[in-house]
């Protein structure tokens, strides 16, 4: 959410920022909230000079019964009574048109960073560096489906019976590789200096609207029913939430936090959910980053934290690719983005496995999170990132890793999480 004295003072740049992100359905909505920021300023000084009379009045009242005089006094009285009665028109009006002029503004999107190269949607993604070489072996990588189910690590026939279409049940070697995965990324960002936490699975309807829009959220989160909870799709939610209302210590800055969860994702109006794969699922584990920190210091944090899931992933033998995300393919609250893609040797192309953004002020805003400087309090910057997603990233361990006699080379780096075990055999 961009701050109201930003829009009246940048009309002109924050309507070529949503012709930039191709939603130009939302131009009327600037003008909008600029005229009902008007308004509300309006009675805010009304109600201000009614505040100031009654208080004038009052204190006549106060020397008139002093001297006695009551019935000017209870005349003084009546013009309180009335002042009263306007100030509570004034201020039920001021409440709902705040109301709608929140509501609006949280739809208008965020400023993107003009190194966002401009594009309709993720066809337009721009790749910018490749790190390890994407390599096609001479003999013939099954789908991953395949290859784990051979292990005798995959019964999503079971899942369908307990659950339906989009869980699974992962078993033995492959769901220890899964849990050995998800324990090395926990480690590797501890020994980057970050502060592991576990976080509140479920989060309230105000953190959800503090961290994302709500076409995000309606086509992701799973609500409890009855119940004002939503399970999360990704622990950057509930983490961000953790600072909501708060002020923290500029000195603390940057808070840096890397949190595990499961994620739960209804794909609505994704690409579908597959009948067979470990792809795109409705319920996965993830290790994420998340950091708080000054806005002069947030794109040093961004190149960071993309590098670290790229130094990860490299680590385990996977070739990856960074994808600039362009205008159309940003999220409302995202000021820049960028996908890291694992190569997969079967499809001979890459496909994500995390996500790295930072959204400035936007969430800060909305949640009111703050940090006291020497000059006073000012709003955050926040970044998030990826740093395993699985059994997304499981996928891209297991075709990297694949052999010709159908076993699985295990990473060297995974091997103390595995018992010491060398490779998965059938």
């Amino acid at each position: 959410m961009l701050d109201i004295k930003f829009i009246r003072e940048n009309k002109e740049k924050v309507e070529e920022n949503i012709k930039k992100k191709f939603q130009n359905e939302k131009l009327p909505l600037v003008q909008e909230v600029i005229d009902l920021d008007e308004k509300k300023r309006k009675l805010q000084l009304e109600g201000d000079e009614l505040r100031k009379n009654r208080n004038l009045i009052s204190n006549e009242i106060g020397s008139l019964m002093r001297d006695k005089n009551i019935d000017e006094a209870n005349k003084k009285k009546e013009e309180v009574a009335e002042i009263n009665k306007k100030l509570e028109a004034i201020e039920k009006e001021e409440g709902t048109i705040g109301k709608e002029l929140r509501s609006k503004m949280m739809l208008i999107p965020n400023i993107i960073d003009d190194s966002v190269p401009v594009g309709e949607d993720d066809s337009k993604n721009v790749e910018i560096e490749k790190f390890g070489d994407p390599i096609v072996p001479d003999y013939e990588i099954p789908y991953h489906a395949d290859i784990v189910e051979k292990l005798n690590g995959l019964d999503k026939e079971s899942a369908g019976r307990t659950s339906g279409n989009g869980f699974y049940y992962l078993m033995g070697d492959i769901a220890r590789l899964h849990s050995a995965m998800l324990s090395y990324a926990r480690d590797f960002m501890i020994d980057k200096g970050f502060t592991y936490c576990i976080p509140p699975f479920m989060i309230r309807s105000d953190v959800v609207d503090g961290v994302m829009s709500f076409a995000e959220m309606n086509d992701m989160m799973y609500k409890i029913e009855d119940e004002d909870l939503y399970l999360i799709g990704t622990s950057e939610h509930s983490m961000i939430g953790k600072f909501k209302g708060q002020i923290v210590k500029e000195e603390e800055l940057p808070i840096t936090l890397t949190s595990y969860s499961p994620c739960f994702r209804k794909e609505v109006g994704a690409h579908g959910i597959e009948e067979r794969g470990l792809y795109r699922v409705h319920q996965f584990e993830k290790q994420e980053m998340v950091v708080l920190c000054k806005s002069e210091d947030a794109m040093d944090w961004y190149n960071k934290m993309w590098q670290y899931t790229v130094e990860f992933f490299r680590s385990l033998d996977v070739p990856v690719r960074t994808l600039e995300c362009c205008s159309g393919d940003l999220a409302d609250l995202k000021v820049k983005s960028c996908d890291v893609e694992a190569w997969s040797p079967r499809q001979q192309k890459y496909f994500e496995v995390g996500s790295c953004s930072t959204l400035g002020d936007a969430q800060a805003r909305r949640l009111s999170i703050r940090a006291k400087g020497e000059k006073g309090n000012y709003l955050v910057s926040t970044l998030n990132n990826t740093v395993l997603a699985t059994p997304r990233g499981l996928i891209g361990v297991i075709e990297n890793n694949y052999q010709p006699d159908g076993s699985i080379k295990i990473p060297k780096a995974l091997q103390p999480y595995m018992g010491g075990k060398e490779s998965i055999k059938i």
